[in-house]
């Protein structure tokens, strides 16, 4: 009966890496830890920028569910047609708060970033974020009127129930979820599939009616905006117990298991050992 050495040995033998772990999981490691080093170390301008552009995709994305909601009455299908915002944050390189709880965490482990960068990427971008969405949110508000019905129901399903066991729950599984479709799209560099994952994110986090911080706050601006009896100061007891939640869900479902599978390359890179694959060593070759 094989030993847990000689699977070891077989493994990293087959394997296009001498890595402990899947050829996959090296190859996605680096790009994980690559990213997340640019993330954590762009300049102020860079950083607010970005995080303004994510609340700007966040209102696209919005305003697509909008249109649908409208005229389908469908949660679902309405959340399918969020997803085009979540794409476009892909494909812009634009930054949702939530997006970081994965990638610039892998940096920081790995020696490529310290917890002050961590801690100023996320306030930066979260900021950005909602100033970004408040101003698009009242460009929407005020081009399709029609739509003020919709966006304020949505708003309101949003607060009705205070917090509770099925809210805290709901917040949870939008960080979580979130934070999963980032390992997602990191696994793969097809557009194609890149497009299906956004649009799976929006059916559940929108279509679901899960509670995201950042996402359900432009939301509510908008309803804000055309006219909803909501404060700032109701909005804001509401968003100071989701934002928490959005990320113990985001870091303790997802980020730290991934960090502990990881673990052996983390280390590694973090003491400076270079981590080849295939690719690099054909290039080398050449």
């Amino acid at each position: 009966m094989p030993t847990a050495r000689d699977s070891e040995s077989k493994r990293r033998s087959s394997g296009r890496t001498d890595q402990p772990l899947e050829d996959e999981l090296v190859e996605e490691f680096q790009n994980t830890v690559q990213e997340g080093t640019d993330r954590l170390h762009r300049t102020w301008r860079a950083l607010i920028i970005t995080g303004l552009f994510g609340g700007i995709d966040v209102g696209l994305g919005i305003m697509a569910m909008l249109a649908v909601m409208d005229v389908t009455d469908s949660k679902l299908l309405a959340g399918i047609a969020f997803g085009v915002g979540l794409l476009a944050l892909r494909l812009a390189h634009s930054e949702l708060f939530t997006e970081d709880f994965l990638l610039p965490i892998n940096a920081v482990v790995a020696g490529h970033g310290s917890w002050w960068s961590l801690v100023r990427l996320w306030v930066v971008t979260l900021l950005a974020n909602l100033v970004g969405g408040w101003v698009f949110m009242w460009v929407v508000v005020a081009a399709f009127p029609d739509f003020t019905d919709s966006l304020v129901e949505v708003a309101s399903g949003y607060v009705a129930d205070g917090i509770g066991l099925e809210t805290v729950c709901l917040a949870l599984l939008a960080g979580s979820t979130i934070t999963l479709m980032t390992r997602m799209q990191q696994g793969t560099d097809n557009d194609m599939m890149t497009a299906v994952i956004s649009l799976i994110g929006g059916l559940l986090v929108v279509g679901l009616g899960m509670l995201h911080g950042a996402l359900n706050s432009i939301v509510i601006f908008g309803a804000m905006h055309a006219g909803w009896d909501y404060s700032y100061l109701d909005w804001f007891v509401w968003f100071a117990w989701v934002i928490p939640l959005n990320m113990i869900g985001g870091l303790v479902i997802i980020s730290i298991p991934r960090l502990i599978r990881t673990w052996e390359l983390l280390m590694a890179e973090r003491r400076g050992e270079r981590i080849s694959d295939a690719s690099s060593e054909d290039e080398e070759e050449d």
